[in-house]
């Protein structure tokens, strides 16, 4: 895979797709994690005399102008990253942005507004996507994929572009494929993985990969209550797949088999309504009350989950062990993120909900060998299939 070393782009034109999907209330970035993390690759173009064009998506407008979608407040904020003003171009191909571009000088840096306003961007047909692609590839003369988050897609930003224009993987998408591969191929060990979230049904290629790879396999938010199901347990009105059962059962007997520690919830914080003043008590994982539902793991598999930490020495974590945006119901997530900041091991917080959590949390970024941008592209990787945006990159 070429790097920005090998692209000579002073005084030429290079067209960067960056991850910049942040969440908005309003104009107002609640958190700016993505665009930190795009800021490097832009910053060292930027100091190599590029004129540099920024695209990226926000949001699901699904081809259609939406205003709620502008990426306007991103070059607002990028900007001050920067330190330097970013233009932003009130389109993705038209008019203002060949205007925009075209005004770069050396060192200077444009935004396109949301790739997803334009329908040739996620379009099924390849003929439609195509041309969009190339009216894209015809603002620069370079392509630099550092989108980590969208190499997942077959879109047009990540998967045809670089095939019209010389290309490069910028600095974020080499960072992550690194500490992917060290996941997939070399892991010390004990290596412990640590999946939350609501639903099994998401992560069922990578809960099946996995099980052929890691010693331990802790199981925590939402999708708990499947596998607690599945073992015989009540789970109130908590969470659950039902359609999952045989398959979590088949994960149940295949992890016994492997000799694999599969460990789940063994006390929660069940609430009598999804809220976050809700009336809650803790209550054994195998008998949570019918009017109930599980909201968060409990003290005891905090503890549990810790200890299952300690000795590790690779752990990687998707997912939030419970309803973290409510402050009751928090604690769980915050105890696995302290006990990956207190091991010792190389620690991967897999994007998505558990990356947004830290910093909700305002726990130490630094605390963790590597907080990735790309949730559904890392668990992709992880499940074993190819990511189409690394493809194109690699030809």
């Amino acid at each position: 895979m070429r790097t920005l070393d090998d692209l000579d782009v002073k005084g030429r034109r290079v067209l960067v797709r960056a991850d910049l999907n942040v969440p908005l209330d309003g104009e107002t970035i609640t958190d700016d994690g993505r665009i930190r993390a795009s800021v490097p690759t832009i910053k060292t173009l930027v100091d190599r005399g590029a004129q540099v064009v920024v695209c990226a998506h926000l949001g699901r407008p699904k081809g259609k102008v939406d205003q709620k979608y502008s990426l306007k407040p991103v070059a607002v904020r990028l900007g001050q990253l920067l330190g330097q003003d970013v233009a932003f171009a009130a389109d993705v191909v038209g008019e203002s942005a060949r205007s925009t571009v075209e005004s770069l000088q050396e060192g200077q840096v444009a935004l396109l507004e949301n790739l997803r306003f334009e329908p040739g961007e996620e379009s099924k047909d390849d003929t439609v996507r195509g041309e969009f692609a190339r009216k894209l590839a015809e603002l620069a003369e370079l392509y630099v994929g550092d989108g980590f988050g969208a190499v997942h897609r077959k879109h047009a930003s990540v998967y045809d572009v670089p095939k019209l224009l010389p290309h490069a993987a910028g600095g974020l998408v080499v960072a992550e494929v690194e500490v992917l591969r060290k996941l997939t191929e070399s892991p010390e060990r004990p290596y412990v993985v640590v999946l939350g979230g609501a639903k099994v049904s998401d992560k069922l290629g990578v809960i099946a990969n996995l099980l052929t790879k890691v010693d331990r396999l802790l199981i925590g938010g939402g999708m708990a209550y499947t596998f607690l199901k599945a073992q015989g347990h009540e789970v109130g009105r908590s969470l659950l797949q039902s359609d999952q059962l045989d398959q979590v059962r088949g994960f149940l007997n295949e992890a016994a088999q492997r000799g694999v520690d599969l460990v789940l919830p063994v006390d929660v914080l069940a609430a009598v309504t999804f809220a976050s003043d809700a009336e809650h008590d803790v209550v054994d994982a195998t008998a949570i009350p019918a009017d109930r539902e599980g909201l968060d793991i409990g003290p005891k598999t905090r503890e549990l989950f810790a200890s299952k930490l300690a000795d590790a020495r690779t752990v990687f974590w998707n997912g939030p062990m419970g309803v973290f945006e409510f402050d009751a119901f928090s604690g769980g997530t915050r105890a696995v993120a302290e006990a990956l900041v207190a091991s010792d091991a190389f620690t991967v917080v897999g994007g998505g909900d558990s990356a947004a959590a830290v910093r909700r949390l305002e726990l130490p970024e630094d605390g963790f060998s590597h907080i990735s941008t790309g949730g559904g592209a890392s668990l992709e990787y992880l499940e074993g299939k190819a990511l189409p945006g690394l493809a194109a990159l690699e030809d």
